[in-house]
């Protein structure tokens, strides 16, 4: 009887000791957790931690840099418009002086060799607005030649034509050109001599009338229909149309010039594609588009312009009236886009700042708490440590009570 007493009070240290081992195991645990959570600065260091918050976390994150590198595609636009605009003030600077040449060519005080003169300047000004629109350029993006001017969709408005009008011996003459920007900075020129013809080259038609006859529209029209020569693309001669009152005597000092201008392809409504796509948002389909006319001779109607005469020297202050408003809408487009995107990254700044302090409270760790946490645990492990030698003791008992 007394060797199962002893067997029963010895089996109780055993079971002390299974106990005090099992949450020594239990407060190690937890105290190695806290030790992590505290050394990263991190709630969730792995799914285990919080599943759900792990899981919500990651997709705050993916917005967070998502909306940084918006705000970056953002002022890299900034930079490009910045890079188009500044291009445009100097085709501003160079269609300013040269309004200002043809307004000095018709004057009456010069003679036609002064006027010459004046002319190699407008020439070489023209190839300089050619040499901005193909050269200006963004990360090897050409930005003002016309390729990234987009087409329109459905719902917009017609075709403008390209008109000029001018004065021939006396008559008010209006040419008329197609809906077409292609027909911008056509010239057509009279003159007088012993044949009729009409020919077509270096974007100047040219008709000439036999001196000392008079004709009417019908008669040149004719002339201008089977004209020969290369065309440029886009360009049908059956759409340039001469239209007048009454007759026009063919003199032999016959010379004048009209420039067609104001010609536009049809704007489509919406939606509108091509162009230059801004991605402003952290998730897809948030952008902005940005379409850049033709800034060229041919796209500003200048193409041409002719101020070795007065006549032409008249037709061309239009003209160039016409591209100066042109190059204003665009700079003034430009300007717009820019304020647009700086709004943009303000408003981007905004958000990232407040989904970041979201995410933050999801993922990183409330260091107090988590401190008071490691410090319960650390006296627990100390105080399961003791018990654990004190239940490692009990057994000396039972060899006592043996004797």
């Amino acid at each position: 009887m007394g060797f199962c007493c002893a067997l029963f009070i010895s089996s109780q240290p055993q079971l002390y000791r299974d106990q005090n081992q099992r949450q020594l195991g239990i407060n190690q645990t937890n105290a190695s957790k806290s030790m992590e959570r505290l050394s990263s600065g991190m709630r969730i260091n792995r799914a285990a931690d919080d599943a759900a918050g792990l899981a919500i976390s990651e997709k705050m994150r993916a917005q967070v840099r998502g909306l940084k590198q918006a705000a970056r595609n953002a002022q890299d636009g900034i930079s490009l418009i910045q890079t188009a605009e500044g291009a445009l003030n100097e085709t501003h600077a160079i269609l300013q002086r040269m309004r200002e040449l043809a307004v000095q060519a018709s004057n009456d005080t010069l003679d036609d060799e002064d006027r010459a003169e004046l002319q190699k300047e407008i020439s070489d000004l023209l190839e300089e607005v050619d040499r901005i629109s193909s050269d200006t350029q963004f990360n090897t993006k050409v930005l003002l030649d016309g390729s990234l001017a987009g087409t329109g969709g459905a719902g917009g408005s017609p075709g403008k034509a390209a008109t000029g009008t001018g004065e021939i011996n006396g008559v008010n003459v209006t040419v008329t050109g197609g809906e077409n920007e292609a027909y911008n900075g056509i010239t057509i020129k009279f003159a007088s001599r012993d044949d009729e013809s009409a020919v077509f080259a270096e974007n100047t038609l040219t008709v000439t009338l036999k001196e000392n006859e008079g004709y009417n529209a019908s008669n040149i029209n004719d002339l201008i229909a089977n004209a020969t020569g290369d065309l440029p693309d886009n360009v049908e001669l059956s759409d340039i149309v001469v239209d007048f009152t009454g007759d026009i005597q063919a003199t032999s000092s016959l010379d004048v010039s009209i420039s067609l201008s104001g010609g536009a392809a049809p704007t489509g409504g919406s939606p509108a594609s091509g162009g230059l796509i801004f991605h402003i948002g952290a998730n897809a389909g948030q952008s902005i588009q940005l379409q850049l006319s033709d800034m060229s001779a041919k796209g500003l109607g200048i193409y041409g312009i002719d101020i070795s005469s007065q006549s032409g020297a008249n037709a061309a202050q239009n003209t160039l009236d016409n591209a100066i408003q042109l190059v204003s809408g665009e700079r003034s487009k430009l300007g717009a886009a820019q304020n647009r995107l700086e709004h943009t990254i303000s408003n981007l700044g905004t958000a990232t700042e407040n989904l970041q302090a979201a995410e933050s409270r999801i993922r990183d760790l409330d260091m107090a708490e988590e401190m008071m946490a490691f410090t319960k645990n650390n006296i627990l492990q100390q105080a399961a440590t003791a018990m654990l030698a004190q239940a490692n003791m009990a057994p000396q008992s039972v060899l006592q009570l043996l004797g």
